[in-house]
């Protein structure tokens, strides 16, 4: 998907270092790039916690390292600012909603078969908003109150999400297993059906599971909404 640099702007906020609940573990400094990465994914993991928790506006970057047991200035070695450290977790986010999507679909497995394609990909989008539904609604949702930064990340993200789903439409196309429209269209209506449906079960699931949801979004995806009418013949 499509990654959205955008330069950091905020000032180091500052926070109060004198609660005495701060623990930091005497850690080595991270020397090699794997040890970087480690480290990075140890922040990103803290922040992902403390963001869903506290919202953006009430998180501090002092909240992240306390979370993390690492030094307020460690986190700075990291990320510049709150706003770099938010886009990071989006970036994190997304790269790890396209792998389970991958792994679901496995495209290539399901040459002629696309509702199989589809009914993996839907169930992979349901299943990774439902996990951790604090995360994903500040994330992929709420983000789009916090200002023309984070908006114009997530509108790339989904973007990015239209694109996938494209590449296998026109996949499809080319085997003439799907109508021949503009794949782009195509892509953007299946996308909003997935995504409308996933955000609503942030705030409520119906009472139906998610398994039921993907069949439910898979069966207008393919057959629409008019019912099946008989045959002349059979009349």
């Amino acid at each position: 998907m499509t990654k959205h640099n955008t330069p950091a702007t905020s000032k180091p906020e500052i926070d109060d270092l004198s609660d005495s609940s701060v623990i930091t573990r005497t850690l080595r400094r991270a020397n090699t790039e794997a040890d970087k990465d480690a480290r990075r994914q140890e922040i990103l993991g803290a922040a992902k916690t403390v963001f869903s928790k506290n919202g953006f506006h009430a998180t501090t970057i002092s909240d992240v390292a306390k979370e993390a047991q690492l030094s307020y200035g460690s986190i700075y070695w990291y990320f510049d600012s709150k706003d770099a450290l938010f886009h990071a977790l989006m970036e994190s986010e997304e790269e790890s909603l396209k792998t389970e999507i991958a792994r679901a679909t496995a495209i290539s497995n399901f040459p002629e078969q696309p509702e199989l394609t589809f009914r993996a990909a839907i169930a992979a989008t349901i299943k990774f908003f439902e996990r951790d539904k604090a995360a994903v609604k500040l994330l992929f949702r709420d983000s789009y109150a916090l200002g023309d930064r984070f908006e114009a990340h997530l509108y790339n993200i989904y973007e990015g999400f239209i694109g996938d789903i494209k590449s296998v439409v026109i996949e499809y196309q080319n085997h003439g297993d799907i109508i021949d429209l503009p794949p782009h269209l195509v892509a953007f209506s299946i996308a909003a059906l997935i995504t409308q449906f996933a955000h609503r079960r942030l705030e409520t699931d119906d009472g139906i599971s998610a398994e039921k949801v993907s069949d439910l979004i898979l069966k207008i995806l393919l057959e629409g909404l008019l019912p099946r009418r008989r045959s002349s013949v059979n009349n």
